[in-house]
């Protein structure tokens, strides 16, 4: 039977036969469900339609992030963006700091925290909470930290949550401590590539009911202080240079993961230009998720192997390693940054830009004046 437009010509029948060919794609079993055993059973739907992943998942079980091609790197078919990340990686590589690692116990991560802001006036530009392991939400800890007085003004604060963990992040980061101090600017996502991966967050709180879909992603908050302009703070910030979702490569060789994934440093290395960088990982981690040291980053947890951060040390190598640019503080002695005690004036670490990593880097539009 033919069916005609408005125009009174014949309409296509592809639509109808395609979904006749869609109806014939699965052969149900005798148990009234589908038979995956079957040669006449096709999970993908034919060339005119979309392919529902979803749909496959139901099926077979295998995520869909199995099959996105650029995750191994995320830049393949964009030379331009590829050329700007090894530039950024080789800067951030020359001018950073040798790897630090803090060994202290999670009751003394705040008294040591305390002693190197009062005895050694330390502060860091870019600040990490947390790993991808489940018991890193240490909500005692996360409150007593002296983050207002630890991070500079401009800073960055990256802090890691699982799906099932984001009302507790919301509340902290609402309490008196983060309150009105940090915004929330970006949410990353970091997505491991199945179950049989480290970083797979298994809801500790769960039933004993094992439901269809599961949330497997890790959540990292991006926070604020102080005020920073893309159009302005160029020598600050470079931004969009990576995609907020980092999904884990499938090339990864075993007994080489980290307690943050490598992408996600990178992200913070990419974005902020700053040269001084915190990572507290507030407990024990246990033997599968070792912590490796990273040049560039001073690392503190009571799983860290290597125990050689000297501040005095640290502060001579910074000031080596480091672009040095003064800038006039207006908000009084709170926010200094200074070794000399000047509160009219900060000191900002930073790592140096070429030129032709200011030539290719994404800019925001320049408005012009009528």
């Amino acid at each position: 039977m033919y069916t005609y437009n408005k125009f009174g010509s014949r309409a296509s029948s592809s639509t109808s036969s395609t979904n006749a060919t869609t109806k014939t794609q699965y052969t149900q079993g005798s148990s009234g469900s589908y038979d995956t055993t079957d040669k006449s059973f096709q999970v993908y739907p034919t060339s005119r339609e979309s392919v529902d992943y979803c749909n496959h998942y139901v099926h077979t079980g295998e995520p869909g992030i199995k099959y996105i091609r650029n995750v191994n790197n995320s830049v393949e078919g964009y030379p331009k963006l590829a050329k700007l990340h090894h530039l950024k990686r080789l800067q951030v590589k020359k001018h950073a700091m040798q790897p630090y690692g803090v060994r202290c116990s999670t009751d003394q991560i705040v008294p040591t925290l305390n002693r190197w802001i009062d005895v050694y006036n330390l502060k860091f530009d870019v600040i990490m909470i947390g790993a991808l392991v489940e018991n890193q939400f240490i909500l005692p800890i996360l409150n007593s930290i002296p983050i207002h007085r630890l991070c500079s003004k401009p800073g960055f604060l990256f802090i890691w949550a699982t799906t099932h963990k984001i009302q507790e992040l919301t509340r902290l980061l609402n309490n008196e401590n983060f309150n009105k101090r940090f915004r929330r600017s970006e949410e990353l996502i970091f997505l491991p590539v199945d179950k049989n991966s480290s970083y797979y967050p298994h809801d500790s709180d769960a039933t004993e009911s094992i439901p269809l879909f599961e949330r497997q992603q890790w959540h990292c908050w991006m926070c604020i202080t102080g005020t920073v302009r893309r159009s302005t703070d160029n020598h600050l910030i470079h931004c969009n240079i990576d995609t907020d979702l980092q999904i884990e490569p499938t090339n990864t060789k075993k007994n080489t993961n980290n307690a943050v994934p490598e992408a996600i440093y990178r992200v913070a290395e990419n974005f902020s230009n700053a040269n001084r960088r915190l990572h507290l990982v507030p407990s024990k981690l246990g033997s599968g998720t070792p912590i490796r040291l990273r040049p560039g980053w001073v690392i503190m947890g009571p799983d860290v192997l290597v125990n050689n951060f000297d501040p005095t040390k640290y502060n001579e190598e910074l000031y080596a390693k480091s672009m040095i640019k003064y800038k006039q503080n207006t908000n009084g002695a709170n926010n200094n940054n200074n070794s000399n005690n000047n509160s009219n004036v900060i000191t900002q670490f930073l790592v140096p830009q070429t030129n032709e990593i200011e030539d290719i880097r994404p800019k925001s539009p320049v408005i012009s004046a009528k």
